[in-house]
């Protein structure tokens, strides 16, 4: 015997938090798609500041589901860019609860520690051969 543990081969807390960074993908995929139709149904913008902001989304949309995907094959070096997009996630819901829509804040502070809880906690580290 090596001492090797056995790698289970579903791990629901992995999975749940794999599937809320997709949800959170598909969030940035319909704030894209909200930002373009403001472009095309505005009447005076600033085309360079418009299409800047929605090309960064789109790549951040994009980023965010390859993490996702990586995550969910189980590579072990996409934990860290899905702990720091969380991290992105909380500073964006403490920054809407100062300044913005209180409940759209408390919703994306809870929704990125919840995920960022799901793929620290031991099962998924194990999973993910962290541990």
């Amino acid at each position: 015997m090596t001492g090797e543990k056995p790698v289970p081969t579903s791990v629901p807390t992995l999975e749940w938090g794999v599937r809320l960074i997709y949800l959170q993908a598909a969030g940035l995929a319909a704030l894209t798609a909200y930002l373009i139709v403001l472009i095309l149904t505005r009447d005076d913008f600033l085309v360079s500041v418009a299409a800047s902001l929605t090309v960064m989304v789109a790549l951040a949309a994009v980023s965010v589901f390859a993490v996702a995907r990586a995550l969910g094959r189980r590579a072990v070096r996409a934990r860290g860019p899905a702990v720091v997009v969380q991290l992105f996630t909380l500073a964006t819901g403490g920054f809407l609860i100062q300044y913005g829509t209180l409940w759209v804040g408390i919703g994306l502070l809870a929704l990125g520690g919840v995920t960022a809880a799901l793929i620290l906690i031991p099962p998924s580290s194990r999973a993910l051969g962290v541990d």
